[in-house]
């Protein structure tokens, strides 16, 4: 007894003792709020006061503007993707449709100075309807242009020209059927019509094959042929070979031959670029090109050089541009003509994933 008696009061007494040689540490987690609380920082971190911390923002041209710009993006978005998915159940006769159909709305305001001369801001509309699950292999396609009859050069110069330099082709709709050739064919049938009165139909079909022959190059061919009511038949030629020069550069080379129906000739395009990721928001890629024409013999038509800067500004859907170019068209007798253009690209889609 006694000896048990010991042993607990010996306990009793070490046991403080060991537990005051344990340091009593306590922590005190701030969040991200409070450690960027102007009162929590010093005076030179922010570039306004601490008191004007919460005062509301100065009303201004440019604060409307963006405000306007974030509120279209939220709602068009929006807007687009729901009609997609309801066309897509409407003519699928299913309740339930794919999320990643490739409607979109793309809204641009872009202005041009050429010698000397600043034009102003023109609006720019394209758009796609896409469904893609109307039956399998089957897609519904609704477009704000038919690609065919806007003419090689002004395809190849696009971002250079503003909407009045542009052709008016119209509307078309179309039923796209799908197919498959192997792993790496793909061909499509596409019958519509242009939606303007009276009705312009046509018929395209497209194959196109892309590989990789190495780790550092990719190619693309693909061939198309089309019939227009009032235009006539045409086909396409269209190769494209890329490759990874590393550290964030890209070399492109194009070719594409086309065979025009109403002037009864061929008109080519050579076109070599190269594409730099200055980071995860700009894109810097400088092209030339050369054009020519096969009546009434083969010779150069036009050369051009053009550097596009893209520039993310917003999120994945609000871009900015600004594109010098030279063009020596034969029609100016290869004189050089200057240009400049401003773009500021607006896209909408109800997608998850959307393009640049």
């Amino acid at each position: 007894m006694f000896g048990a008696g010991f042993f607990t009061i010996a306990a009793v007494l070490t046991a403080p003792a060991a537990c005051a040689l344990e340091p009593s540490i306590q922590f005190h987690q701030r969040s991200i709020p409070q450690h960027l609380a102007p009162q929590a920082l010093p005076s030179n971190f922010y570039d306004f006061a601490p008191e004007d911390y919460w005062a509301e923002p100065e009303d201004s041209y440019w604060l409307n503007f963006s405000n306007w710009v974030l509120l279209q993006e939220r709602t068009q978005g929006e807007r687009m993707g729901q009609l997609g998915q309801w066309a897509d159940r409407t003519l699928s006769g299913e309740s339930h449709s794919l999320p990643l159909n490739e409607s979109y709305l793309r809204l641009s305001f872009a202005t041009e100075t050429r010698a000397g001369t600043v034009l102003n801001f023109e609006p720019e509309a394209r758009f796609r309807l896409d469904i893609p699950t109307a039956r399998k292999k089957l897609r519904l396609v609704i477009e704000s242009e038919s690609e065919e009859l806007i003419p090689l050069a002004e395809r190849q110069r696009d971002r250079q020209l503003t909407e009045p330099e542009r052709s008016s082709t119209g509307t078309t709709g179309a039923l796209r059927f799908l197919g498959q050739v192997g792993d790496s064919i793909n061909f499509s049938n596409d019958f519509g019509a242009r939606l303007h009165l009276p009705p312009d139909a046509f018929w395209r079909a497209t194959v196109r094959k892309n590989w990789q022959p190495s780790g550092d190059w990719g190619l693309l061919a693909q061939q198309r042929f089309y019939y227009y009511h009032q235009n006539g038949w045409g086909s396409r030629s269209w190769f494209e070979a890329r490759h990874d020069l590393g550290k964030g550069w890209e070399f492109i080379n194009s070719s594409e031959l086309e065979w025009v129906h109403s002037d009864r000739e061929f008109v080519a395009a050579q076109v070599f670029s190269v594409s730099k990721r200055m980071n995860n928001r700009a894109v810097l890629t400088p092209r030339i090109g050369v054009l020519g024409e096969s009546q009434p013999s083969w010779r150069t038509t036009e050369a051009f050089a053009d550097i596009t800067w893209r520039y993310r500004m917003y999120g994945d859907w609000l871009f900015g541009e600004v594109i010098p170019a030279l063009q020596f068209a034969r029609d100016n007798s290869f004189k050089d003509d200057s240009s400049l253009v401003l773009r500021l690209e607006m896209y909408f889609s109800g997608n998850i994933v959307r393009r640049n």
